[in-house]
């Protein structure tokens, strides 16, 4: 052994006959990678708030709070932290925001306002003032102000709605954890009525069912669902000064198969007393001769109202204010007597909806809609029914928001706040003109924080499956310092939510390198033991580049060289197919039966387009040899995920093509999940209970879109999430047989989460029981017959499992 030493050099002055004196030396450095960097406000903009007076926007960008004129020429940066801010409002009277923000290692609500009087406006402030309004051992975010300004609402460790009254401090609870399910921060929605008196929320009750409820502020009252369906209703609102709710509702729109997939919606109207629903249902003549007699009995009360101003000329203008005040709240009646009986549907069509508003007089409907490619603003006429799109907007999602006196709609899409000129059928971008200084190292730590602390917060399980979770932080935090980009931070997260041995847990960034190598594919299997020059085909992949009835390419051909470049023996040929998928390239192949040569010009595929060519060949040699080996008896279908797509395609070849057969083999191996396990429990639990014939043939029965006949199925260990759930299901309600090898248990849902600098991360906050109660996260299901498709026979093309599964059906029917 040796070692290595680094000599010590020492610098000495010395005045002539005195003693030498060492030289303090100070070395500057700086940092190796500087990780502050200037970011522009625009395009990461995700929450807003007109002010009152329509003079200023204020909104959250890259986790800050930034107050804005409103065309956006001046911008105020009300916050300067690495913590998370969000949720932001203005009060009533404008004087000052509410935001949340996570910080030491809480959610707690914050007041900013103005320090100097002679400043009006945020935007152009010197100084504001920081104050913490609502700050415990608990979470506390989604501050909202009552319209008086007296009480505040807010969201308690995710699942609590709590008011606050704002002179005494004293809180109330309005709706208890069990009526809320937290999935990811911010995901409660409620609302003030505009007397402060009501609080509307989405109750829901259970992930796939959501209803519309109201509770009175006091607390002193149940909440009451006002709008008590089965389907799911969501995204409710106060709208005409409090005396109707709009929400959505997929009642009436199409559904995927799967539970949770995509739905569309309509936009609903509850109105809350019995005059106003009268008039709503008035017809167009009917409404215009109303109208007209309720103007003319304002013009007399205004009349005479002149006059006795004239007579009482000493009333003092604060009397008048308060009138005034007393006006801008007045009560909302509510009649529960046949409340469910005054709703109605105000789209005339059914659509993907984003958001929806009324406009000042409730006469038309403004909404968010998606019937092509991305969302637009349409219109309709309440009264005619008139519909239309207003404003081409192709925006990949949004929300909308009225300005002071409902005079200009605001949309935040995509990062951007615009202005939506309804008139001029257009919309306004709204430059934010500013940028933000980010400290990425700490935007780092703060994020870990915040998974540390939500994962402790929300995890499914209270014991963390053993796991010493205050251990992990303080073996990982020290970690954080030592990354330099989001991929390491990632991975970084990944390794400590590893640490709780659960599914759907993890951080990752989503996409690629658009500028990476990237090799394509030309659709063929090849010879890996050729050892001459060239590529040997040994099969041409159906679909693929080269199956082309032009081509006539055939397996025993030579491709020789591609875009004119010779493929030799060392040469690593898929290096010149890099980056070539979709374009036009050359092949040269030798035919070396004939000895003929022949060139074509073919676009290769990207590598994710093979494996969906490989998948429809894997399923077809299946099929094959189902419908081979039982002599026609038995049909075949794969399930490779849990969605509308794979149900439909299922549904259709069972009761079509397979209609006849006997029995089915239904393969859910490679299964990656989705949300479909209650659909497919569903169809394969049909039973035959009447038969429609005339003498001598049978033409149906029911059930007509279940199946009736027997099936077995395929398991193994790559099924995930709700394929998981299907393996628990199909065992527990003893559908049929299962052949293959154990599920892990994954049968969990997933709460994902963006991260401030891109990427994103997630853990599990709700799992499932099968029938005996037990957790099936980290709880295996068996198959009823275990059978292990072994290295040395599937390598040779056999499947042991589908053999076993075609055995075991025959012998059985």
């Amino acid at each position: 052994m040796f070692k290595l030493t680094t000599p010590v050099i020492k610098l000495f002055t010395m005045i002539p006959g005195s003693t030498p004196t060492p030289l303090e030396i100070s070395i500057r450095t700086q940092d190796v990678e500087n990780s502050e960097e200037m970011v522009s406000i625009n395009g990461d903009i995700s929450d807003m708030a007109v002010s009152p007076n329509g003079r200023e926007i204020a909104f959250i960008s890259n986790g800050e709070v930034f107050v804005s004129s409103s065309d956006g020429a001046f911008t105020k940066q009300i916050t300067n932290t690495a913590s998370q801010e969000n949720f932001i409002s203005f009060s009533p009277d404008g004087d000052y925001l509410l935001y949340a923000a996570q910080r030491n290692n809480k959610w707690s609500i914050f007041k900013a306002s103005k320090k100097r009087e002679e400043e009006p406006f945020f935007f152009a402030a010197t100084l504001i003032n920081e104050q913490i309004l609502v700050s415990n051992k608990a979470d506390n975010y989604q501050p909202r102000i009552s319209p008086d300004g007296s009480k505040l609402a807010f969201i308690e460790d995710r699942r609590t709605l709590k008011i606050m009254d704002l002179n005494t401090l004293e809180t109330v609870v309005l709706v208890t954890p069990e009526h809320m399910i937290h999935m990811r921060d911010g995901d409660q929605t409620f609302s003030w009525s505009p007397d402060s008196e009501w609080i509307l929320f989405e109750y829901r009750k259970l992930l796939n069912n959501a209803d519309i409820a109201m509770v009175h502020v006091t607390g002193e009252q149940d909440m009451r669902v006002v709008i008590p369906s089965g389907y799911y209703d969501a995204q409710p609102k106060w709208v005409n000064q409090g005396k109707q709710i709009i929400w959505f509702s997929n009642r009436n729109g199409l559904k995927s198969y799967a539970t949770s997939g995509r739905s569309q919606n309509d936009v609903y109207t509850l109105f809350l007393n019995q005059v106003d629903w009268d008039k709503f249902n008035l017809s167009e003549d009917d409404y215009a001769l109303q109208t007209a007699i309720e103007e003319a009995a304002q013009e007399k009360l205004d009349k005479e109202k002149a006059n006795t101003d004239i007579d009482n000329n000493d009333a003092s203008s604060d009397d008048k204010n308060i009138e005034s005040e007393e006006l801008d709240f007045e009560p909302i009646t509510i009649e529960w007597d046949d409340l469910n009986d005054r709703v109605s549907k105000l789209t005339i069509h059914s659509s993907f909806l984003a958001d929806a508003v009324l406009n000042k007089d409730a006469t038309k409907l403004y909404y968010l809609s998606r019937f092509e490619d991305e969302f637009d603003l349409w219109e309709t006429d309440l009264r005619t029914q008139e519909t239309a799109k207003t404003i081409s907007l192709n925006t990949p999602n949004g929300s909308l928001m009225w300005g002071p006196n409902m005079e200009n709609l605001y949309l935040l899409s995509d990062g951007h706040i615009s202005k939506l000129l309804i008139d001029e059928g257009n919309s306004e971008r709204v430059f934010i003109n500013g940028e933000v200084l980010i400290d990425r190292d700490a935007l780092r730590q703060h994020s870990f924080d915040h998974v540390w602390l939500r994962t402790a917060k929300i995890f499914y399980e209270p014991t963390f499956h053993g796991t010493d979770w205050p251990l992990m932080r303080s073996e990982y935090k020290p970690k954080v310092a030592h990354v330099s980009n989001t991929h390491e931070f990632t991975e970084l997260l990944s390794e400590m939510l590893g640490e709780l041995n659960v599914s759907h847990a993890g951080a990752g960034i989503r996409g690629g390198n658009e500028t990476g190598d990237s090799t394509a594919s030309l659709g063929i299997f090849y010879d890996y033991k050729h050892q001459g020059d060239g590529v040997k085909i040994t099969e041409v992949i159906n679909g693929g580049p080269l199956d082309k009835a032009r081509f006539n390419v055939q397996a025993g051909m030579l491709i020789v060289k591609i875009d004119g470049e010779t493929i030799t023996n060392s040469l690593d040929w898929p290096m010149l197919l890099n980056r070539k998928a979709g374009k036009f390239t050359l092949l040269d192949i030798l035919d070396s039966a004939t000895g003929k040569s022949k060139q074509v010009t073919v676009k290769p595929i990207s590598g994710s387009q093979e494996s969906d060519l490989l998948y429809e060949r894997f399923v077809k040699i299946n099929e094959q040899e189902v419908l081979a080996k039982s002599d026609g008896r038995l049909g075949y279908v794969h399930i490779p995920g849990m969605g509308d797509g794979p149900y439909r395609d299922i549904y259709d070849d069972m009761m079509g093509r397979f209609f006849d057969k006997e029995a089915m083999i239904i393969d859910t191996r490679f299964n990656s999940g989705g949300d479909l396990v209650a659909d497919l429990a569903m169809f394969f639990t049909g039973e035959s209970f009447l038969t429609y014939a005339i003498e001598g043939k049978v033409v149906g029965g029911e059930p007509t879109s279940r199946y009736t006949k027997p099936v077995v199925s395929l398991f193994n260990e790559s099924m995930y999430s709700d394929g998981h759930c299907y393996a628990s299901g199909f065992t527990d309600l003893k559908l049929g047989k299962s052949v293959g090898m154990p599920v892990p248990g994954t049968c969990s849902f997933a709460g994902w989460e963006s991260l401030p600098m891109g990427g994103y991360w997630g853990v599990v906050p709700i799992s499932a029981k099968n029938q005996k109660g037990e957790w099936l996260e980290n709880n295996q299901t068996a198959p009823d017959i275990e059978v292990k498709n072994a290295p040395g026979m599937i390598d040779k093309g056999r499947d042991q499992q589908l053999e076993h599964a075609i055995k075991q059906m025959l012998e059985d029917f």
